[in-house]
């Protein structure tokens, strides 16, 4: 037996795509029924004419949210949004949900409530029902895990990787006010550590906060969709940041993409909140995430029937594989993107 020790691999060099990528590659579907596996939004399973949407989202303090600032009912009501609009964005509607925790000592019951406070709150808001759940002592802090349940019939589901050459690309809302919100935050954070005493003035700010604290899934603009009779040859939900979210349509579809500076939507108040930060607000809407807005690519003879759509914004189209994902910025220079969104599994 040989002495020497492997080297062990630390997960950071992969980062979480990659990870999921690497335990993921040798998985075999054994059931007829699933539809889509790992890969996507969420998971597919076909029952008769009505498919089950599957995704599930695990939220950890200290990793995912401080609650130094962050509400409890809050971050109830996130943790249910951040996993519907997944269901969203595979073109589905939310039916169930189901809610686990890990809890610490330091948590009350009453603390307990305010979660659920959010959380009924969302269903509620959703028309979405809390079916089940576990819970569990935790050593280290609080911990949520959700998983949601949606239907959609088959032929209305989208996933990632159907984009195909001259489709539109397409946003709704606005990017990198919520990253710009969290910014504003831990700025407030640092301070009052050094000092215990001060009060953070945050009057002004109200629309930045609650897209990183109180974010909402685009079901308006699945509803309008369907209105319009608009299906998206791809989509998927912006967590991660455009960047992240334009390359894995791009890399599961075996495209390209050509995206303009000038069309990608940002909000004042987050132009103001970046120039406070030195940061460029193209920056915080390419790479800053949690705007969980919708991504999604369109026939380009269904462009006619979104022009007055206003919370949708073309930004580009799809092209050849070969060309790659690129930027055209205001200056017409041509930067190839990068997936710079964060990466979880750094320290």
């Amino acid at each position: 037996m040989s002495d020497k020790k492997q080297k062990l691999r630390e997960i950071s060099e992969l980062g979480e795509f990659g990870l999921i990528d690497h335990i993921t590659k040798d998985i075999k579907i054994n059931h007829k029924n699933t539809i889509k596996g790992v890969g996507d939004d969420a998971a597919v399973i076909e029952y008769g004419e009505i498919c089950a949407i599957i995704t599930t989202d695990l939220l950890v303090e200290g990793i995912h949210f401080n609650l130094i600032y962050t509400p409890l009912k809050h971050l109830g009501y996130k943790a249910v949004i951040v996993n519907l609009s997944d269901i969203y964005a595979m073109n589905a509607t939310p039916k169930q949900i189901t809610v686990s925790l890990a809890i610490s000592k330091k948590f009350a019951v009453e603390h307990i409530e305010q979660i659920y406070e959010g959380i009924n709150l969302a269903c509620e808001q959703y028309n979405v029902d809390l079916i089940g759940g576990d819970t569990s002592s935790s050593l280290t802090g609080l911990a949520i895990s959700i998983t949601a349940i949606g239907e959609a019939r088959k032929e209305e589901i989208t996933y990632r990787n159907t984009a195909k050459k001259n489709d539109v690309v397409c946003v709704t809302g606005n990017l990198g006010s919520a990253y710009m919100g969290l910014q504003l935050l831990e700025r407030e954070k640092e301070i009052f550590k050094t000092d215990p005493g001060f009060n953070p003035s945050l009057a002004g700010y109200d629309y930045i906060l609650q897209r990183q604290l109180k974010p909402e899934a685009r079901k308006d603009v699945i509803e309008i969709l369907k209105e319009l009779n608009v299906k998206p040859t791809s989509m998927i939900d912006i967590s991660d940041g455009l960047s992240s979210e334009i390359f894995h349509i791009c890399n599961k579809s075996d495209v390209g993409c050509k995206i303009f500076q000038d069309k990608i939507p940002i909000d004042l108040n987050t132009e103001k909140m970046a120039e406070e930060f030195n940061i460029d607000p193209l920056t915080a809407a390419l790479n800053g995430g949690e705007d969980y807005e919708l991504l999604f690519t369109i026939d380009i003879n269904d462009l006619e029937k979104i022009k007055d759509q206003s919370m949708i914004h073309p930004i580009g189209h799809i092209t050849d594989q070969k060309h790659g994902a690129v930027l055209i910025t205001n200056g017409g220079q041509s930067i190839a993107l990068q997936a710079q969104g964060w990466n979880q599994m750094k320290e």
